[in-house]
Formats: structure tokens, C-alpha cells, sequence
């Protein structure tokens, strides 16, 4: 590590960055943006990697979850409460039904920046740079909107701030009392069976609350019934924020990126010789690598050592995005290798990325089914090899959209799509496939530990 530092990825090689026009502009926007105070702190990073730990070990589950991509837009605070509502729902069913502590990490307060496919998209004969996420540039399609905006950093990282705010006020100002465990359900789920069903648990959990009370254990002698702890999470893709934002701690000297308590590596950037490796190899935040179906076993093995060469629990998550039609194939012999060369890492399922479709009519979407098939292969691998499966890693919303079709609960179709198809980027799940999904974990965690 001594030939490490927060900048030290620029000697690399790097994909997945926008071209700026206006070079002192940006250098003078990250110069500003280092003077910012931090979005997090090192003790609550150390905090989750510790939790993580117990993930690892199979002492608890990891729910990660939220948008696509973020938006400038669509920033409300209706639309962070409803995310924060979802996810409260989604764990207290895991923790009651599934009978496990649930450590509880968003996708928000950062998760801007977007990798694409191709770095320009082309509509009627007129080619312009992608729309790589509101951090970069903005999704109306014209030259002037396409343009890369230095200032836009800035912009994200205030949202960030306000997002946190808001967040931790959510957690420690009475919304995250499990006596509102009713009031958690969403408008728009609770007539619908799911949202019955929902409420039939939480009537269980009303019931033990009672019971406690009359014990003496309350909310207001017990913080664990009237606080909790959501963590954030973003793909770190735009290093120059990143580098930005990361700060050495004073208790242990240790570097920190202070953007969020967890971040993760994508599928597109994980070269072993390339810049993003190079930055996470130094900083201390439980961090995470996208593992798609083209990761090699050699691969995987030499990029574990290079991102967690003390061999430590809670460092490294392996968030596998490998698809339905492709995970039964690919996945058994990476997990049996990283088994026996004895790698302490926490594999968690992103059943999203590998089950992207596109319709005849133009909507990009993902099926409900195609989730869940790759969702349960996922728990059937790990129980075939006596491993850990850890986590789940989900693109999803607290609104009542129609981006994913399929679901009991939602039942969309591809011609249903443009009801309210909102996404700045990928398909989401609505919040009741969202449910309905943690549902079908809770029952398979419940049979895990039987």
C-alpha cells in the first residue's frame, strides 16, 4: 500500500468516463468538491464491514436495494420515503419470516453515474454521447443536454447530502419504530393480496410488540424497536468524485471513501491492470465487484487477492449478475473454486443485470419470472456446496411503476409497460414485486436454517 494514494488510479487505464470539453472547469470543480465536508464517516463504514462479517458467516442477510439511477428530477422527499417504506417492509419480512438479522444497504444518496454500452446513441441519423447518469449529463436527447457538465458533480453531491439528511432523520426520528410497522405499507399495495398478506404479518409482529410492552420492553427503554440503520451504496464509477471525497481517517490513518458507507465495482470496470481496481485496492470501505458470466476462475481468484489480500470477512462482496439462462453453468465452478482456495467473501445475487430484455416496441424490461428463477438457481447452488448465500442486490423503487413485467402481484404486461414506465435508465421493480420477491427469500432462508 505504500505506493497508493487517492489519486493514484490516473496512471491507469479507464473506461466508462465521460469526455468533458472544458478541462480547467472540471479540475476547478474537484478541487471545490475535496472541500466539501464528508457524506459519511470511517466509524460507520468500519460499522457496516463489521455487520457484513456476520453476513458472511451466514449469522445474518444482506438486503441491498434502490434506484437505477438517481434523478435531479424526480428528487422528492415522497419518493426517498416510499424507497425508505419498501425497504423497511422488505427487511421486517426477511428478519420475522425468514427468522435472521437483516443488514439493510441502499442504492442511494450517490448512485448517479451510469456505465453504457456504447458511448453514443444514435436516433434518426443524429449521434450524440450516451446519457451516462444526471452526475454527467442529462437524458433529453439534443447536443446541448448530451454535454458532460463538470458542475453537475457538485449538484449530485448536495443531493447526496440532502438525501442523507433525510435518511438519517427517517431512522432516528420515529418512522423506524417497529410500532409503525402498518404504517410501512404503501398506498397502492394495501388492497391488493400482497399487501393483506403484508399486513397479516404485521398484525403478528403488533401482537409481539404487545406482548413485550406488558414486559416492561418498550420502544422507549429499547432503541433496537425504534431505531434502525439503512447504509448507502453507489457503483463508483466517475473516480475523479470519488478521489474527491475520500478521506483519511484520524483514528486509524486508514483512507476512507467518504461518498458512501459501501461501494462497488461494476462489471464493465473490473480490469485487473485498470484504474478502478487500482482506487479500491487502497481504500477501507467494505466495498463490492460485479460478477458477470464472463469472469474467468483464475480471474476472480487474482482480482479477491488484490482487493482483500488480508483474507478479511466483510471486506468484499461478490455481487453475481450472471442471468437465468446462464447461471446454472457458470456459477457452480467459480463458487467451488473461491470455496477451496478458502476466500472469506460474501456472495450476493443481482438477478437484474443478466435478465435485460427488449421489447418489440422499443422499452427495455426485465421479467419477473426470469428474477426469480435466477434468485432461487442462486440459493439452490449455495445450498448444493454447503456455502453461505448471502444477499440479494436489487434495481428498485417505492413507486407504482411498470417497468418489470410478470409478478402475482403486478401481473404487467410488455403492452402494459408505458403506463408508467419512469426509469432514467434500466427497469426497475415496483414495490410490490419488490415484496413479493422478499416473500419468496424469507420462505427459502426459513428452510435454509431448518
Amino acid at each position: 500500500m505504500n505506493n497508493w494514494n487517492p489519486k493514484s488510479w490516473r496512471d491507469f487505464p479507464i473506461k466508462q468516463q465521460p469526455t468533458y470539453n472544458d478541462l480547467e472547469k472540471l479540475t476547478k470543480v474537484e478541487k471545490e468538491l475535496a472541500s466539501y465536508p464528508p457524506l459519511i464517516f470511517a466509524g460507520e463504514a468500519r460499522n457496516l464491514k463489521s455487520k457484513l462479517a456476520d453476513v458472511v458467516a451466514g449469522k445474518a442477510f444482506l438486503l441491498q436495494g434502490g434506484d437505477c439511477a438517481e434523478s435531479f428530477d424526480a428528487f422528492n422527499a415522497n419518493n426517498i420515503k416510499d424507497l425508505f417504506k419498501v425497504m423497511m417492509q422488505m427487511a421486517i419480512v426477511l428478519t420475522f419470516s425468514g427468522g435472521c438479522p437483516v443488514v439493510k444497504v441502499g442504492r442511494i444518496a450517490g448512485q448517479f453515474a451510469k456505465p453504457r454500452s456504447d458511448d453514443f446513441e444514435n436516433i434518426d441519423g443524429l449521434a450524440l454521447p450516451s446519457y451516462r447518469g444526471d452526475i454527467v449529463n442529462s437524458v433529453k436527447f439534443d447536443e446541448k443536454s448530451r454535454l458532460p457538465k463538470p458542475k453537475k458533480l457538485l449538484k449530485a453531491y448536495n443531493q447526496s447530502a440532502a438525501t442523507l439528511n433525510l435518511l438519517r432523520a427517517f431512522l432516528r426520528g420515529g418512522m423506524a419504530d417497529l410500532q409503525q410497522v402498518h404504517e410501512w405499507n404503501l398506498d397502492f399495495i394495501k388492497d391488493h393480496t400482497l399487501g393483506v398478506k403484508y399486513d397479516d404479518l404485521a398484525n403478528k409482529i403488533s401482537e409481539t410488540l404487545a406482548f413485550m410492552n406488558a414486559c416492561g420492553i418498550t420502544s422507549e427503554n429499547t432503541q433496537q424497536l425504534s431505531q434502525t440503520t439503512l447504509y448507502t451504496s453507489h457503483e463508483a464509477l466517475l473516480l475523479n468524485y470519488e478521489e474527491a471525497l475520500t478521506r483519511r481517517d484520524s483514528l486509524t490513518g486508514d483512507w476512507y471513501d467518504c461518498s458512501a458507507h459501501m461501494l462497488w465495482i461494476g462489471d464493465r470496470t473490473r480490469e485487473l491492470d485498470g484504474a478502478h481496481l487500482e482506487y479500491f485496492r487502497g481504500i477501507k470501505n467494505p466495498i463490492g465487484c460485479k460478477v458477470g458470466p464472463s469472469m474467468k476462475e483464475d480471474e476472480l481468484i487474482r482480482l479477491i487477492d488484490a482487493l482483500n489480500p488480508e483474507n478479511e470477512a466483510g471486506r468484499l462482496n461478490l455481487i453475481v449478475r450472471m442471468g437465468a439462462q446462464k447461471i446454472g453453468d457458470i456459477y457452480p465452478n467459480l463458487l467451488k473454486r473461491v470455496k477451496a482456495e478458502g476466500k472469506n467473501v460474501l456472495w450476493s445475487s443481482d438477478p437484474m443485470h443478466g435478465n435485460t430484455i427488449k421489447t418489440d416496441n422499443g422499452y427495455k424490461t426485465r421479467d419477473f419470472e426470469s428474477i426469480l428463477n435466477e434468485v432461487k438457481q442462486f440459493f439452490q447452488i449455495h445450498s448444493a456446496q454447503g456455502t453461505v448465500a448471502g444477499g440479494i442486490h436489487l434495481e428498485m423503487t417505492g413507486q407504482n411503476v411498470t417497468e418489470c413485467t410478470g409478478s402475482t402481484s403486478s401481473a404487467i404486461t410488455q403492452e402494459g409497460l408505458a403506463s408508467r414506465y419512469h426509469t432514467q435508465c434500466d427497469p426497475r421493480l415496483n414495490a410490490d414485486q419488490a415484496l413479493e420477491l422478499s416473500f419468496m427469500i424469507a420462505e427459502t432462508l426459513k428452510e435454509a436454517r431448518r
